[in-house]
C-alpha cells in the first residue's frame, strides 16, 4: 500500500448509476480543478456504460471502474474509498454524478481537507426553491437521531453526498466491518468515523434538484433502511457514551470549521 503519510493527494470520487446524461459535465468540471477523477460504474445501463466509456478513452487522468451489477451507492463509494486508497492517494472528494453539487466549491474543500488533513469535511447544503420539501423535511429527522447517535452536533449534515474523506480513516472503517450498501452508507459512514474519534469540518455548499433530474431514492425502501440504520447506531451509541463524552469534555473529535 502506498505511503501517503504527511502528504496531501486528493482525487475525486462519483459512483454513478444511470447518468449518462450529466456526467461527462461533473467528470469535466472536476478536471478543470486539477483533480484525478474515479468512477464507479454501479451496473449502469448500456447507453451510460457507453458514455462512460468515450469519457475514460478521452479524458486524462480520469480512471473507470465497474461493479458487476447494480450494488447500490454506498458498495460503490467504498469500492472506490479502497482503490483510491491502493492508488496512492491520501483523501477522496465524493460528489454526485447527476449535477446537484456545485462543483466551483472544490477549492474550498480542498482547501479545509489540507488544513485539517486528519478531518472528514462533510458539506452543509444550501437549497433553493428545487429541493423536494418532503426530502428537506426529512433530512432534519436524520439530523437529531445522528445528534443522538453522537452525543453531539459536529455533523452539521450527514446526509449530503458532497464531502471529502481522509482515506486512512475511511478505509479502516469499511475494513472493520463493512458499511451498507445503499442510501443509507453516507449517514452511518460519518457517525462511524465520529465515534473513531475523526474531527469534523462542515462546509456550507449550494445543492441543487436539476428540472427533470434523476434520482434513485424510493420513498419507501430506503426510508425502511434509513429507519433500520438508526435504530442500529443508537443502540451502538450506548455502551460507547462513556468515551463520546469524555472526548467531548477533553476536546477530541471537534468540529474544526
Amino acid at each position: 500500500m502506498p505511503d501517503t503519510h504527511g502528504r496531501f493527494l486528493p482525487c475525486a470520487l462519483i459512483p454513478i448509476y444511470n447518468h449518462g446524461s450529466t456526467i461527462a459535465r461533473t467528470v469535466q468540471a472536476l478536471r478543470a480543478h486539477g483533480l484525478p477523477v474515479l468512477v464507479v460504474d454501479d451496473g449502469s445501463d448500456e447507453p451510460t456504460r457507453g458514455v462512460l466509456d468515450a469519457l475514460a478513452r478521452d479524458t486524462d487522468d480520469m480512471r473507470l471502474l465497474r461493479l458487476p451489477r447494480n450494488q447500490g451507492k454506498g458498495r460503490a463509494i467504498a469500492t472506490g474509498l479502497l482503490a483510491a486508497r491502493e492508488a496512492g492517494y491520501s483523501h477522496a472528494l465524493q460528489i454526485d454524478a447527476d449535477g446537484q453539487h456545485d462543483t466551483g466549491d472544490v477549492p474550498h474543500f480542498l482547501a479545509l481537507g489540507r488544513k485539517h488533513p486528519q478531518a472528514l469535511v462533510c458539506g452543509t447544503p444550501i437549497y433553493d426553491a428545487s429541493v423536494p420539501r418532503a426530502r428537506l423535511y426529512g433530512r432534519y429527522i436524520t439530523h437529531v437521531c445522528v445528534w443522538l447517535e453522537t452525543l453531539s452536533l459536529v455533523i452539521r449534515d450527514s446526509m449530503c453526498g458532497y464531502r471529502l474523506y481522509p482515506l486512512q480513516a475511511a478505509c479502516a472503517e469499511i475494513e472493520r466491518r463493512p458499511p451498507p450498501a445503499r442510501m443509507d452508507f453516507d449517514t452511518e459512514i460519518a457517525v462511524r468515523l465520529a465515534w473513531r474519534g475523526v474531527p469534523v469540518a462542515n462546509l456550507p455548499t449550494r445543492v441543487t434538484y436539476p428540472e427533470g433530474g434523476l434520482s434513485h431514492f424510493r420513498l419507501f425502501r430506503d426510508n425502511l433502511r434509513i429507519s433500520a440504520m438508526h435504530t442500529r447506531l443508537l443502540l451502538g451509541m450506548l455502551p460507547r457514551a462513556p468515551r463520546m463524552v469524555w472526548r467531548r469534555l477533553h476536546g477530541e473529535n471537534a468540529c474544526v470549521d
